[in-house]
């Protein structure tokens, strides 16, 4: 079940201002921005919106875990990211109102600030940083898009393995005296979407890697043992 509410104006406003997308803005447009916003719980399981859904507003990660993918013609699904508090999607929709690119899905319960067209549309009038904001936002999503489609073209699978090991290490790991943990959120089969193979193949490699000593597997999460290396096999 999906419940909507407003939210206080000091949990808004702290939320955004968390974000890389709205963190720069001065408190006083944080605030205006924040009062404009919603919050909506979702259940794990629940899409937030599918591929070619009309787009209308943009959400701010404040609880929860999610998966942002697309699914081909074919049937088949890439994964694109994973996104915890305080991430930021739907961008796109902020500006053009145009179909959603991709599909997002709730991995765990999850609570999201929502900011729709019309509220921004208002507020950037008054505050032209917000679409400031929004617009570098959505030149990193254009990097992130360009960076992931060269990755597929010019990398073998076991390369992108690599680096998709190495992009969560820097992302969400922590040093230990054994290496860099990488608690893995994603199932073996949304992995394996992420760097466009099947889970038996990738399964392969991340074994091949801990064989080599790389890695080391240990349930769910990932130890990073020879970044050196992996970075050499990721061509970088």
């Amino acid at each position: 079940m999906v419940v909507t509410r407003k939210l206080s104006a000091s949990e808004a406003t702290g939320l955004l201002a968390e974000t890389a997308l709205f963190g720069q803005l001065e408190s006083a447009t944080l605030a205006r921005l924040a009062d404009e916003s919603t919050i909506r719980s979702y259940p794990k399981g629940q899409y937030i919106f599918q591929q070619g859904d009309r787009g209308d507003c943009l959400f701010v990660v404040a609880e929860g875990l999610l998966k942002v993918f697309t699914i081909s013609d074919q049937g088949d699904d890439m994964v694109l990211a994973t996104l915890r508090r305080p991430d930021t999607f739907g961008e796109l929709a902020i500006i053009d109102g145009g179909p959603r690119s991709a599909s997002v899905e709730a991995l765990d319960a999850t609570t999201l600030v929502i900011v729709s067209q019309s509220a921004f549309t208002r507020l950037v009038r008054q505050y032209p940083s917000l679409l400031e904001a929004v617009l570098r936002s959505v030149a990193g999503l254009l990097r992130h898009v360009l960076e992931r489609a060269s990755d597929l073209v010019f990398l073998d699978l076991p390369g992108r393995v690599a680096k998709m090991i190495l992009d969560l290490g820097n992302d969400r790991g922590e040093a230990s005296p054994e290496g860099l943990r990488i608690d893995v959120e994603l199932t073996q089969g949304d992995l394996a979407a992420s760097v466009g193979g099947s889970r038996s193949t990738v399964n392969q490699i991340l074994h091949a890697f801990e064989e080599r000593g790389y890695i080391a597997l240990q349930g769910r999460t990932v130890v990073l043992k020879r970044p050196d290396l992996l970075r050499r096999r990721a061509g970088g």
